[in-house]
Order: structure tokens, then sequence, then C-alpha cells
């Protein structure tokens, strides 16, 4: 029973770590874990195949020491096929984690104390066999378990951050949020507003509640002017709940689009959301609003002038208007009509107009604050592109555009707007765009379409969730010798390198890449 045991902790070990890694990857909502359990049945039931003999072998009239043999070699069969693989993402070790796993083994624990107590061998193998496939579950539990700490412990994160906040009384508070936009403007804006002031923002995707906690609790320092906080929602409220920790004065909206559909349930439920930030901030605070976006400007209309509303965009309405565009591969150019009628001119080395709408936003918000604008013209000038966000990568004299990050149709079709505007061979590697609910199939579609007007090859990263995108393809009349699929982004890339380009540049659309949970 002992080496029996040791077989079943190691592959057990496994299912259980990679279950984890889902749990945290789906931010640990049990509901996003059970849509994802849903949609990856065959997956499970491949990676647990090696565990069914142990079931034929309870049939089988043999002893209890080949029994338990045959059991043994399952299980550490099992483990080997499934041992841990080269992540996109690895699973952070996190306290929370660790208590997790902590919980997990005192179930181990407890379920060999037992067993150690039977004395029926075939029982003790089919327990443990079934222990095997409900790992699953058993994470879920672990979790359930854990749940009255974690809320106690994030409690405790949240009050620490909001006494922090108090403790720092002058401390100007933007936050910014949209359904895609955020990330960029919020570097865009940090870069330009510390010409002038000592400024903080949340770091790279942190955007959820303990996210922004965890940087106030260990980045805030007295020092520091302004505090840029990005704000990131799957449900309504999340926002708000933000927004009652960090108390903005200033808010940015870039955007509201049909993304994270599947938790949002519909578009009128992402417009509520988005709007808590404007409706979070005091009468002297200001919102700044992207009246490009017919999603924000139709929901003004609706509610007429509340609070001071500035107003941005491409349009003669908005008090910050960008005009005279010129992008090309070098870089862009652009010229803004400030509220006070006065025009400058600004030139950046990114590329692509919904670059420039991210930047208007950011000049918008450090003219107001009182930055002198020709040291925001220098910090606009001075912007460099956002890791994975049309990131301009060189390879030999190939190119890689890296837009990773982004998974909405807009910005998919504004980088297929870029990609059009470079001279080579075209190439697109892409998953698909996710979370889009019902809205999925018809964007995907239209996505392929649109890919067919510029794209030399495109390469779709896993054959399930790309069959909306090829058939966009297919009835737009691009070839199908043109196309090909790659099991995951390792595989693309490789096979771009053994692509005929015919003796020209290379230029490679990155677009989207999904997390180890697709």
């Amino acid at each position: 029973m002992i080496g029996l045991s040791l077989a079943f902790l190691c592959s057990h070990w496994v299912s259980v770590v990679h279950y984890v890694h889902m749990f945290q990857l789906n931010a640990y909502k049990t509901g996003v874990q059970f849509r994802w359990f849903a949609k990856n049945k065959g997956d499970y039931l491949r990676k647990n195949a090696a565990v069914l003999p142990v079931f034929l072998a309870l049939l089988a009239p043999v002893g209890q020491s080949a029994l338990f043999l045959v059991c043994s070699c399952c299980f550490l069969l099992q483990g080997y096929l499934n041992r841990p693989r080269q992540a996109k993402k690895p699973l952070v070790y996190t306290n929370r984690v660790k208590r997790m796993l902590v919980t997990q083994g005192m179930f181990l624990a407890a379920l060999l104390l037992f067993l150690f107590s039977v004395e029926n061998p075939k029982v003790q193998a089919a327990c443990l066999a079934a222990a095997h496939l409900l790992a699953p579950c058993f994470v879920l539990l672990a979790d359930r378990v854990n749940m009255p700490l974690e809320k106690s412990i994030n409690q405790s994160y949240i009050k620490d951050a909001k006494r922090r906040l108090r403790e720092h009384p002058g401390l100007i508070v933007v936050g910014i949020t949209g359904s895609y936009g955020k990330t960029s403007t919020k570097f865009f804006l940090h870069r330009i507003l510390s010409v002038k002031y000592d400024v903080l923002m949340t770091p790279e995707s942190f955007n959820t509640t303990l996210g922004v906690v965890r940087t106030v609790r260990e980045k805030l320092k007295p020092f520091h002017e302004i505090f840029i906080c990005e704000m990131g929602a799957r449900n309504v409220g999340d926002i708000a709940e933000i927004c009652d920790i960090v108390r903005p004065r200033y808010g940015i909206l870039t955007s509201i689009g049909p993304q994270h559909i599947e938790s949002f349930k519909s578009l009128e439920n992402v417009v509520r959301a988005k709007f808590e930030l404007p409706d979070a901030l005091p009468g002297d605070g200001a919102a700044f609003l992207n009246f490009g976006n017919p999603h924000i400007r139709a929901e003004c209309l609706r509610r007429g002038q509340t609070g001071q509303t500035v107003t941005y965009g491409f349009s003669e309405d908005c008090g910050y208007r960008a005009g005279n565009i010129v992008t090309s591969g070098e870089g862009s150019s652009f010229s803004v009509r400030m509220p006070d009628s006065i025009e400058m001119s600004f030139e950046t080395q990114l590329i692509g107009k919904h670059n420039v709408e991210n930047i208007l936003a950011a000049i918008a918000v450090a003219d107001f604050l009182g930055v002198e604008r020709r040291r925001i013209a220098m910090g606009v000038r001075r912007l460099e592109s956002v890791p994975h966000r049309l990131q301009l990568i060189r390879h030999g004299k190939d190119l890689l555009i890296d837009d990773a990050y982004n998974s909405n149709a807009a910005g998919a079709k504004a980088a297929l707007d870029v990609l059009a505007m470079f001279d080579g061979c075209k190439i697109l590697v892409t998953p698909g765009m996710i979370e889009l609910g019902v809205k999925a199939k018809e964007l995907n579609e239209k996505f392929g379409a649109q890919a067919s007007e510029v794209c030399d090859f495109v390469i779709l990263v896993g054959k399930r969730q790309t069959e909306s995108i090829r058939k966009g393809l297919a009835d737009a009349g691009y070839p199908d010798d043109n196309i090909f699929i790659s099991e995951d982004i390792f595989q693309g890339l490789a096979r771009v390198r053994e692509l005929d380009g015919k003796g020209k540049q290379k230029v490679v659309l990155l677009e989207n890449d999904l997390p180890d949970n697709y």
C-alpha cells in the first residue's frame, strides 16, 4: 500500500497543480472554472485515460501485489504523460495558492489515513483512482474551505490600503477604465505626467481590486503626487469597488465594446460597469470621455450633462480634437485643437490611429493638470510602444508586430490596418478573439474577412476556437492553401519561419495570444 500511495501522490499532485494553475488563470472564479471545465471535457478525458485501466484491474482475479503493481504503473504513467509543460504564464505561487495546496495536502493525508485502515485492497485502489479523477473538484473544495480565511485576509489588505491612502491626502488619483485602450493610455499618461510630477501607476495589468490594493501597499511612497489606477472589470460593481478604495478625483473612460460579454451577459451591463468610474468622481473632479466611441457618446446623451466632463476624439464637438493624422511605418504625426482653440502639432514614433486616440486622452489629462504644452509635446515624442500592444520587434530583416495583449474587434481591425502599411510578405498569426459571448462567431468571422484583404498567409492557433475566422476567410474567397493550423503559438511561429517570403521582408502580426487555460 505504501508503494501504491506514493505512485498515486506523484500523479495526483501533478493534476492538482495543473487545476490550481487553471483556477488562477480563471481569476479564482468558481463559475468561470466550471465553464472552462465544460469546454475542456475532452482534454480532461485524455489526461486521465491512463488511470482507467485501474478500474479494469479491479475486475481481474489477481492478488494484492499484482493489483497494486498494475495500479502503481498506471498512476506513474499518468503522472509522466501529464508532467508540466512550458507555460506562457506559469503558476504564481502566491500565498493564496500555497494555502490551497496545504489544504489539498490535508485532504490527501486524511484520505490515506482512512485507506490504511481499510483491509480490502480493491477498495483501496478504487478509492485512489476515484480521488485522482476528482482532482478538479478537490481544488474547488479547497478554495471553498479556505474562503472565510481568504475573505478575512483580503479585507485586512483593503483596510491597510485605505489607511495608506488616507495618510496621503494630497495625492491625486486618476482612474482609467475601458473595454480596451486603458493599459496603453495608462502608460502614455504616466510618461507624459512624469515630466512634471512624481507618478505611480498600477504595473502591467494589475487592474483588479487586489492588484490595485497590492500596488498601494507595496509601491505608494510619500513623495508620489499622482497615482494612475487602471481599473478592470468582468462584472457590474467591480469598478465601483476599486473606486471605493482609491477615491479617484479624475477618471478616463477610453472605450466601451463587447468585451467580456460572457461574464457581463450584455452590452448594457458593460456600459453600466464602465460608467461606475465617472459616477464615483467628486464634484471638483472631472471625467475624460472618448466621444469617438458611440456607446460612450450615446450614454452621455441619455444621461445629460452630469459633473465636469471633458471630451476627446476626432469629431468637431470634442473638447480635445485630433486631426491631420498621418501614419506610416515610421510613426505618426497629428494636430490637436485644445479647448481654448489653440492648435498644436505632435509627433510620435508609435503607429496606428487608435494609438493617436489613446495619446489624445493622455494629452487632455496632462493639459488639464497643468503640464506645460511644450513639455507635453516632448513627452509624446518620447513615447515608446507598450509591450505586446502593436510593439514593433525586428528579427534580422523580418518584422514582428506584437499585438498579443489585444483581443477586441476594434483593436484587431486597427492592427490589420497597421499591417497593411508595410511592404513585404504579410503574415497573420492569431488564435482569434474570446469572451465575446454570442457575438464571438460573428466578430471572428468578420475578422477573417478583414484579414483576407491584407494578409498573404494566415496561421490560426488552435483548430477549435479559430473555426469562425477560417469561415470568414473562406467566405471572402481566401485561398485555403494559404491558411495553416497550429496547435500553439510556438508551433505557429515555427511555421512562420518555414514560409517562403519570396525574397520579401516577412511582416508578422501576432494578434492576441490566449493564456494556457484556452
